[in-house]
């Protein structure tokens, strides 16, 4: 590195030869005044020097260099100290004497004038006896004056020769700084000011350096320049400067963006570099910046940059439209100044792209979907553009160049198959996309591709798994008699697809209902296929009449049997795992049992108003095998309203299903007979304010009593003898209903039947019962537990008959157990149209 104050002596090279003259030879009598102003005139300015740039000299002459002065006739005249320290000889010795005598060559004894050759400009390098006779290599150089008239007509510089090679070494350095150096060089001021800069900066700014010293650095830059400082925006870099010799720290990498006047529509990018340049005492006498160009390679960095953001910015959700809007955020405004997105419609509506067709596309609708740009006007020219060039770019497969918009038109393709079409649109004065930048266009549209193929897919399933979903929950629910009902099922939004969360409602012998509440862990098409076999398996046990504990047990059989048989290569069953939640409600007692698999507890909600969390035994998740399922009987209050749900709409991410559990109490603990669909409106607008992240199921129940006028027990003897008996009391009742004759015929042939039945293969004790609701239901108890057999009898047989003459003449009929016995039970409409006629044979 070129030491500092020989620096400042080259840019400082009058003031030296002035002060330095006097010094060396300040006991020089007045009449070498005029030559030795002449001397320092030419000392200054060399003749071989060349022009200075900025003060910067191309001499080597400094300040410790040895000065000796002749006369004509080559006596020594003058004698500096550096020459004294050199040599050995204090001036008197020397004044006077033959310039020879003392600059003779140690080994030869020629003095420097003694050959006889003309000096020149280069230094003979010679060896020299010290005063005390050691030998020293020193440099020479002899210069005629122009002016010897006062006596003095040469000056003689010598020096180590070792220096010389330095000077040497340091000129090289300093010309390659200047000349050769790609780096650009600026020397500032200690308060900003330009004193010099090299040929690099003069090249790229198109400035002289004699145009701008003096001046601030504002003066090398157009205006909108942008300096940034650890990529913070900074606007005086005078501050910088003075800072930097204030304190003597560095600072580096600053960050410059500008054009230049040689290049007004290429925007370059600089690093820069400032430390302080310090004098021998360590004065600061300046500050250095070093800057190089670094445009093309922050134009990779920054290509690679919006690489690396697309795979985080671009298909973040599994929304096509807002996937391609997240395209236009990420290069807008930094790699185009507007984009415009257009997708084909069935891409949009979830069906397969449309695919190419003797140069065309099938059903090639497109819908602009997204478009982002600087200025409306912009956006617009790249919408005209997709319009002009994007059925051929559609057409040919590849990227189109629209250079009158300024337009790059780029086919979306996906698995080799376009989406749709994007244009990136630029406007003066920024440059056209160049083949790199076209590479990169090419490689967002195809990520952004893969992000809308994979939302399409997704958008597909969902609407299929939803369609599945929708077909296997009830589209309607049944309406019995002793209960009101309403019901929420909210399918998850976002990524997460559908899932299998479902209720059901059973109608059950007796004027009975069954209730049921489950959830399939997982989400899409398995866990909704999953939910209707579950759903489907649920309603045929609770045809059987099973009592819930024992309905789910076998439920659980057959979820465990399932597992069983799975193959090595399946998948396991989604119904492990499952929680379920089954209730029976019987409006005749208004008494409700309930068990669950795993499943949220229900909420039971007073007619006053009050909500509590109904404490029943828990139970395993279905799929775990062997374990117990215990129930829990509740006395219901009339008009009390039961809540079944799911998980999904008490717990989220934000809030734990217990916190969720008391906002659902507080939602329902209302005073007052509020409709049901708005109490289920008031819970979901409280637990699930947004759209939930898991499939939310919510069924209440409001529960009545049938009144006692529509029931009637009848105890029957075990004998034969009383089956007439029990016609009659059926008789009377019907009578007391308003049921006409036709209905109270064949009601009457039941009972009859099943009371014989009872008799004959029953045990005591014997109990009819008759409910009427919306039509008759006929039940006829006992204590055995054999259950009938329905058969067609042989022309020659005597009996077999009366199970079949029920069967057809009434609704439905069946058995279900007790833990005392079974019931025969049957029910009939009592609308004369649907009554089925005599047409027996009989």
């Amino acid at each position: 590195m070129v030491k500092v104050n020989r620096l400042d002596h080259a840019i400082s090279v009058g003031k030296w030869a002035r002060c330095e003259i006097r010094r060396y030879i300040g006991q020089a009598t007045a009449p070498y005044h005029r030559t030795l102003g002449t001397a320092m005139t030419e000392l200054s300015n060399p003749p071989d020097a060349g022009p200075s740039r900025g003060g910067l000299s191309a001499g080597v002459a400094a300040a410790d260099d040895a000065i000796m002065l002749l006369d004509d006739e080559r006596r020594l005249v003058g004698w500096s100290r550096e020459a004294e320290t050199l040599f050995g000889y204090r001036p008197d010795e020397v004044s006077g004497r033959p310039a020879d005598a003392i600059l003779a060559d140690a080994d030869t004894g020629v003095g420097v004038f003694a050959d006889g050759r003309r000096r020149g400009r280069t230094p003979d390098i010679r060896s020299v006896r010290h005063r005390d006779g050691h030998r020293v290599d020193v440099a020479v150089d002899c210069r005629r004056l122009s002016d010897g008239a006062s006596g003095v007509t040469w000056l003689v510089r010598a020096m180590p020769a070792r220096e010389l090679r330095e000077r040497a070494v340091d000129r090289a350095v300093t010309d390659g700084l200047y000349h050769q150096s790609p780096v650009l060089l600026t020397i500032y001021e200690t308060d900003g000011r330009i004193r010099w800069f090299n040929h690099a900066v003069e090249a790229q700014f198109g400035v002289r350096v004699e145009e701008c010293a003096g001046k601030s650095q504002k003066s090398l830059l157009p205006e909108g320049t942008l300096l940034y400082d650890e990529g913070r925006e900074v606007q005086d870099v005078e501050e910088i400067i003075r800072r930097v010799a204030r304190t003597g720290e560095p600072v580096i990498d600053m960050r410059y963006r500008s054009v230049t006047p040689l290049e007004p529509l290429r925007e370059h990018v600089w690093t820069a570099s400032y430390f302080v340049l310090n004098d021998e005492e360590g004065v600061p006498v300046g500050v250095c910046e070093t800057g190089v160009d670094i445009s093309e390679r922050y134009v990779a960095q920054q290509r690679l940059a919006l690489l690396s953001r697309a795979g985080s910015s671009i298909g973040g959700t599994l929304d096509m439209r807002r996937t391609a809007g997240e395209l236009g955020d990420l290069v807008v405004p930094e790699f185009a100044d507007a984009v415009v997105v257009d997708l084909f419609a069935a891409v949009l509506n979830g069906q397969e792209p449309p695919v190419p067709a003797n140069g065309r596309k099938a059903g090639s609708e497109l819908c602009e979907v997204a478009r982002n740009a600087r200025a409306a006007a912009v956006g617009d020219i790249a919408a005209a553009a997709l319009d002009a060039v994007g059925p051929r770019c559609l057409a040919d497969g590849a990227t189109v160049s629209d250079p009158a918009s300024g337009a790059l038109v780029v086919p979306m393709e996906s698995r080799g198959v376009a989406m749709g079409v994007v244009a990136f649109v630029r406007s003066a004065p920024r440059d056209p996309f160049d083949a790199e930048e076209v590479a990169l266009a090419e490689e967002l549209a195809s990520r952004t591709a893969v992000c809308v193929d994979n939302a399409r897919r997704y958008a597909r399933e969902h609407a299929t798994a939803l369609t599945l979903q929708q077909d296997l929950l009830p589209r309607a629910l049944p309406r019995p008699a002793g209960v009101e009902l309403a019901h929420r099922y909210l399918p998850a939004a976002g990524p997460v697809g559908v899932g299998g969360d479902w209720y059901d409602v059973i109608p059950l012998s007796g004027a009975r209902v069954g209730f049921v509440v489950g959830d399939v862990a997982g989400h899409g098409m398995n866990a909704a296929a999953t939910m209707g076999r579950l759903r489907t398996t649920v309603a045929a046990l609770a045809a059987l009449d099973l009592a819930p504990e024992e309905l789910l047990a076998r439920l659980d059989d057959l979820v465990v049997q399932a597992g069983a048989v799975r193959t090595a290569d399946e998948a396991e069953d989604q119904a492990f795992g499952v929680t379920c939640l089954y209730s029976i409600y019987d409006p005749v007692s208004r008494r409700c049992v309930m068990a669950r698999a795993g499943h949220p507890p229900p909420v039971l909600v007073a007619p006053g108003g009050r909500a509590e969390l109904l404490d029943l035994p828990a139970g395993p998740p279905l799929g775990l095998g062997g374990l117990p399922f215990e129930s829990a009987e509740v006395e219901v209050p009339e008009d009390a309203v039961l809540a079944l749900y799911t998980d999904g709409l008490v717990e989220s991410r934000d809030r734990d299903i217990e916190a969720g559990i008391r906002t659902l109490c507080e939602a329902v603990s209302r005073p007052g007979r509020d409709p049901l669909e708005h109490l289920c409106d008031r819970v979901t607008a409280a637990l699930l304010p947004r759209p939930p992240e898991d499939d939310a199921a919510l069924l209440l129940i409001r529960m009545h009593a049938l009144a006692e006028d529509q029931v009637s027990t009848w105890d029957i003897p075990a004998d034969p003898g009383e089956v007439g008996r029990a016609r009659s009391l059926v008789g009377e009742r019907l009578e007391r209903w308003e049921v006409d004759e036709g209905a109270s015929f064949t009601v009457e042939l039941a009972v009859s039947e099943l009371v014989t039945n009872a008799i004959r293969y029953g045990h005591p004790p014997i109990r009819l019962r008759l409910i009427r609701e919306r039509g008759l239901i006929v039940e006829v108890s006992d204590g055995g537990h054999t259950s009938p057999h329905l058969r067609r009898a042989a022309m020659e047989d005597e009996g077999g008959r009366g199970l079949f003459l029920v069967a057809q003449l009434t609704q439905r009929w069946g058995t279900r157990y007790t833990p005392t016995g079974k019931t025969i039970w049957t029910e009939l409409s009592l609308e004369p149209h649907e009554l089925t006629p005599l047409a027996f044979g009989l």
